[in-house]
């Protein structure tokens, strides 16, 4: 028997221990809970008529057992996107998982390296047939159907994205989810006060009341996803106490148009060429007042991507690759294709590829992994299309030329940046293994990798 005094002892460590692990098991859930606001830049013919973009919320504690019924996600899953797009079968909001929202694929793995247009299609089509059978079906003859559908699936592919993440608890994810499964899910789509960015609006106010209100000056009372993306910002200075992050997903390297960069209503109405200057030119006093508001607002001074960290397609966030490390490897591979292409010098790698992949043909190996098939010298050859897969096949030359094309493309971009040093290097070692050398790894600045990391931060 112990000494009563040592039993007590023991009884409040004890006590200690167990109060101490029921903090942590608390605590856990609301670590892993957040809503990320999207904020997505406008591409295409729509992004040329106006600059606002798209905005959508991630949730990553709430999953879903179809497109339309919510439920808390269990351990290992990764959360959905949920967005409004008009004409998605009379929906006003659809939920995909985040992986395939950005790169319309199951699995992280299989995104391709170097994306077109007929693969994207592609890979939109087999994931609609495969998960959104019953919200999107099939036209009468067995073809894809036509509408705002394909904007749910491979976000990545059209455009840069920006998040601004905001804790979460579980409990306001089933208060959402309840909220979400017993309203009607019906469209009453409108632009001016109806749109993707006010559903976006609504769900984090759900979370966080009054938080976010469109601009009735900069956005002449239309709420634009950077409107409400710059109020997030502003609400997490004034309560640095909720955990708080910054993030960009690249667009996938490839022949797909780039994206835009992202305005608001009059700071769109300003910058584009083709209604300021007819506006100045009818009226000089009503362009001035537009120069104005855009002055008075503020409207031009918020940058997404500051003090953002990159996320890949694995998940992983990491510092964007230095401005230093960027031209240093840049004038690495230049040297590379010089090598390789003394007649062309290797300029213009990405153009070249695109040309060719365009004849190739999309398809996807036992594994469900996208791979190409083109005739080369008058025999029909397959190259793995995507990171796990690229040297599987036997057509070296080819998977060479498709990884520089993307090292190309990832290298060019200035900014904003949106690429990380694990990403070049792993594309980079590929390479090398492509075409036969001993993966050494590209050699950065001379500026310390910490520093150089710091240094690119604004």
């Amino acid at each position: 028997m112990l000494p009563r005094h040592i039993q007590s002892m023991r009884r409040e460590i004890v006590g200690i221990v167990v109060l101490a692990l029921a903090c942590l098991l608390a605590c856990s859930p609301l670590a892993s809970a957040s809503a990320t606001l999207l904020l997505e830049e406008p591409y295409g013919k729509l992004g040329f008529f106006t600059a606002t973009g798209h905005a959508a919320v991630y949730l990553s504690g709430v999953c879903a057992d179809s497109p339309v019924v919510l439920r808390p996600c269990a351990p290992g899953e990764t959360g959905v996107v949920i967005s409004r797009y008009d004409g998605v079968n009379g929906y006003d909001w659809i939920a995909v998982p985040l992986v395939p929202y950005l790169y319309a694929v199951d699995r992280p793995e299989d995104v391709p390296l170097f994306a077109d247009a007929k693969m994207v299609s592609l890979l939109r089509d087999r994931y609609r047939r495969a998960h959104l059978e019953d919200i999107v079906p099939d036209r009468e003859n067995g073809e894809a159907p036509g509408g705002n559908w394909y904007e749910l699936i491979g976000s990545s592919y059209d455009r840069t994205i920006y998040g601004f993440e905001i804790e979460t608890t579980p409990e306001q994810d089933a208060a959402l989810i309840r909220y979400l499964n017993s309203s009607p899910n019906r469209s009453h789509f409108r632009m001016a006060y109806r749109n993707c960015a006010d559903f976006a609006k609504d769900i984090i106010n759900f979370y966080y009341p009054k938080t976010l209100h469109r601009s009735l000056v900069a956005d002449v009372g239309i709420t634009t996803p950077k409107q409400i993306s710059k109020m997030l910002v502003k609400f997490n200075r004034h309560h640095p106490e909720i955990r708080y992050s910054r993030l960009v997903i690249a667009q996938v390297p490839g022949s797909m148009p780039r994206s835009f960069a992202v305005h608001g209503v009059v700071e769109s109405f300003l910058k584009s060429k083709k209604y300021i200057v007819p506006s100045a030119v009818a009226s000089p006093i009503f362009a001035g007042c537009v120069f104005a508001v855009y002055v008075g607002t503020g409207a031009g001074g918020f940058q997404p991507a500051r003090n953002a960290k990159v996320l890949d397609p694995s998940g992983n966030l990491e510092p964007p690759l230095a401005k230093e490390d960027r031209r240093a490897y840049q004038r690495q591979l230049r040297n590379l294709l010089t090598e390789a292409y003394p007649v062309t010098s290797g300029k213009n790698v990405d153009k070249a590829w695109s040309r060719l992949q365009a004849r190739a043909k999309t398809e996807f190996d036992e594994r469900g992994r996208p791979v190409l098939q083109m005739e080369v010298d008058g025999r029909m050859v397959r190259i793995g299309a995507s990171a796990e897969n690229a040297l599987d096949v036997s057509a070296a030359q080819l998977t060479g030329a498709m990884l520089e094309a993307r090292l190309q493309s990832e290298l060019r971009r200035k900014s904003p940046p949106e690429i990380t040093e694990s990403e070049v290097s792993r594309d980079w070692n590929l390479l090398q293994q492509a075409l036969g050398k001993s993966p050494s790894g590209l050699t950065a600045s001379t500026t310390p990798q910490g520093d150089a990391r710091a240094g690119n931060r604004p």
